[in-house]
């Protein structure tokens, strides 16, 4: 197939999105640019090389065969309805179909004021387009489902946020932006209308199931389809989060994506010592999406949808709230599932029983009564494991307190009672436990030096993200803890 883009979305109609003209900035330049994306999406050139592209994905012209929009949505946001959000500072190119099919939204995000930015100038300061590409980046090579950066472009203008601050726009890609909140808007705001339609570009798109959506069977197969494929999404990202010690810090029903990705990377942070009441983000003041919530609130925002879906999965009420309960209520059992396969693979051990409960626990009270790091605890036992300890940069960065090294008996013994091979077990251990995660503090130092127009250690860092699971020359910046001063313990949206 050759590759390039396509606009089934817009196709739907202006209920769904409005045409957004080109907002020029004055003096477009490229900060990042992920060619290993590019190669993956079958993207022909690249702004390092060709000026007008450059000007593209900073929004002063239109590539070719694009029809920029921006999408609308509502959501609930800190637990409150907004009945329409939207696109605020973000432009969908369109679809992009790569070589093999696949179809991903191209969006700008920080290109300018749009018909939904709700007074805002639709502009976002550098620090979020970095934290953004680097967070992103850094979460698809931990396996990590993610919406993915493709280019960081600084404009050449001022953002007036709590300060003046540099502008940047960065180039988003995503599988689609389709949101719990945009069948909320739908649901909700606009009393039913076009739901059906909605749920049946999803199932097709997503995952390639057609529906016409003209009888209420078709309704009902469909509903039913999207409940069922969305809990599982969003239980295992879920999980996938809690093991890694990611923090989301806004999830918002409008951050909540059909297909299963993380998405908006504002006031993110991983944790660096184990804290099992994590909480960074800066507008988050009563804890709602801490560490420890994130998996309860996915639940929320699924239980959100099902709501939405009950008039396509039965005519009689009663009936549909059923049908959408039993699928809601499959979503701890699906999430622990996760959570406890990887938690298994973590620790090295073929399974997690009742009986490891109290050795798991015990692990996790250590490392937050040591305040260890969470990361690096993980690994330490990995190179344990694999009696390679020696091998790494890890008794630099790692001191393994008395508590520790009594636990660790405890926990051999464990595993010698695996079953399978022992080897492979361990082999899981390292693709899971990664060497390196973009650290608060390092994020920080890459936004310092991107708005100072200093690139090298900013790439060197995107460039190191691409291997999280091995050791190489230089770790000991990348991988240490940072120092008490370096600490971050707030972040903030920021765009």
């Amino acid at each position: 197939m050759t590759p390039g883009f396509d606009h089934s979305y817009a196709r739907l109609g202006p209920a769904f999105s409005t045409p957004q003209p080109p907002d020029p900035v004055s003096a477009p330049a490229l900060l990042l640019w992920n060619q290993t994306l590019a190669d993956a999406l079958g993207w022909p050139g690249d702004p390092q090389s060709d000026p007008e592209q450059l000007t593209a994905l900073a929004g002063n012209q239109s590539l070719p065969t694009t029809q920029p929009i921006a999408t609308v949505y509502a959501g609930h946001q800190f637990g409150q309805y907004n009945p329409q959000l939207g696109d605020g500072r973000a432009t969908l190119l369109g679809e992009w179909l790569t070589p093999s099919g696949e179809r991903f939204d191209i969006q700008l995000k920080g290109a300018g004021p749009t018909a939904y930015s709700r007074g805002g100038d639709g502009r976002s300061p550098i620090g979020p387009v970095i934290r953004e590409y680097l967070v992103s980046e850094a979460m698809f090579t931990l396996g990590v489902p993610t919406t993915r950066a493709l280019a960081a472009i600084a404009t050449g203008e001022p953002v007036i946020r709590n300060q003046i601050e540099p502008g940047a726009i960065l180039t988003r890609v995503a599988s689609s932006h389709l949101r719990v909140g945009t069948v909320q808007y739908f649901a909700m705001t606009r009393g039913g209308g076009d739901v059906a339609s909605l749920v049946d570009y999803v199932i097709e798109r997503h995952f390639n199931q057609p529906h016409e959506g003209v009888t209420p069977a078709g309704k009902t197969v469909a509903a039913v389809t999207l409940l069922e494929r969305v809990c599982e999404n969003f239980a295992r990202l879920a999980a996938h989060w809690q093991v890694l010690g990611f923090v989301h810090g806004v999830l918002n029903t409008d951050n909540a994506l059909l297909c299963g990705q993380t998405i908006d990377y504002g006031p993110c942070a991983f944790m660096d010592h184990f804290d099992p009441q994590a909480c960074f983000s800066s507008i988050d003041r009563q804890g709602r999406y801490a560490w420890p919530n994130q998996p309860g609130i996915m639940h929320w925002n699924l239980a959100v949808l099902a709501e939405c879906l009950l008039p396509l999965i039965s005519e009689d009420a009663e009936a549909a709230q059923r049908m959408a309960q039993n699928i809601v209520d499959r979503y701890p059992t699906r999430f622990h599932a996760h959570h406890q396969r990887w938690l298994a693979a973590k620790l090295g051990l073929d399974n997690i029983t009742e009986a490891d409960a109290g050795l798991v626990q015990s692990f996790h009270d250590i490392m937050a009564t040591e305040t260890l790091d969470f990361t690096l605890a993980f690994r330490w036992l990995t190179e344990i494991a694999n009696q390679s300890l020696e091998h790494t940069p890890l008794p630099e960065l790692f001191t393994a307190p008395p508590a520790l090294l009594t636990w660790v008996e405890s926990w051999q013994s464990r595993r010698e009672a695996n079953k399978g091979d022992i080897a492979a077990i361990t082999a899981a251990m390292c693709s899971v436990n990664p060497t390196i995660i973009p650290r608060n503090h390092l994020v920080q130092k890459a936004i310092d030096l991107s708005e100072s127009g200093e690139l090298d250690w900013v790439k060197a860092m995107a460039t190191r993200g691409q291997r999280p699971f091995e050791w190489q020359s230089g770790d000991i910046e990348w991988a240490r803890s940072p120092e008490p001063e370096e600490r971050i313990t707030r972040t903030f949206c920021g765009t």
